[in-house]
Order: C-alpha cells, then structure tokens, then sequence
C-alpha cells in the first residue's frame, strides 16, 4: 500500500472542497486498485458529489438545516453550535474508497471527491490517500 497525506485549507466558514485533482495526481500512474480517501479529524467528512453547479452549496445548506449552528449542543467548546461539527462525521463519512482502473479514478461522469468541513474553528485539513494496487 502506498499512502501520503495532503492538507487542504478550507478557511473560517464552512466549505466543500474539491479534492478530485490532488485524488488523481496521486493515482496518476499506478495501474488497477483501490483509492481509499480518510479525514483524520472528528469534525469534516468526504462526499462524492456534482460541484460547481450549485450542489455544493446545496450539500451545507441541507447540513444547516439537519443540524443547525445554535446552542443545543451539550458538546460546547469552541464558537457557537460547534457541537454540531461532531456529529457530522456520522452524516458525512471521513472516508471514502473509489475504483481505480489504469491509474485513472473510476469516478461518474458528474462525481467529485470532496472535503466537508464546516467547523470554522479548524481552517487547515489533513487528508489522507492511500493507494490498493489490485
């Protein structure tokens, strides 16, 4: 297995970030396997979804309306409704695995591998790739 981490920087707002290029880069070259993606952090997770045409934002604010930034939280420290940044793990999975066949990702035509963080606390992401040759 071969494995390498990259960061991400996703600033003081809650954000999606593409990842689909740095994804492929480090699969460039490999042959047939599996591409497994891991945020080690208790308050981001990774979804496979359509960017750039507004799905994006559509993802944070179908994630504020689940799980909205006020003060119901018992999980308190941090800025306000930072409780709910650590149940999204449980929403949005830190991981993810994609097919790789010739050293290209196996993705659908309209799918990018992307970084949810929406703890403003935390503006700077490890991100973890690791490559199974099959």
């Amino acid at each position: 297995m071969r494995s390498e981490v990259i960061t991400v920087q996703t600033g003081s707002r809650p954000a999606v970030r593409d990842i689909t290029a740095e994804a492929q880069n480090f699969v460039s070259g490999e042959g047939d396997g599996l591409l497994h993606v891991f945020v080690p952090h208790a308050t981001a997770g990774l979804a496979l979804i359509e960017t750039g045409s507004g799905s994006d934002d559509d993802l944070l604010t179908a994630l504020d309306e689940l799980l909205p930034t006020d003060d119901r939280w018992r999980h308190r420290h941090g800025s306000r409704g930072h409780g709910r940044d650590h149940v999204l793990p449980a929403l949005v999975p830190p991981y993810a695995s994609v097919p790789v066949l010739g050293g290209r990702l196996a993705l659908g035509t309209w799918q990018s591998i992307c970084l949810v963080d929406t703890n403003g606390d935390n503006p700077t992401r490890q991100v973890r790739f690791s490559f199974l040759p099959a």
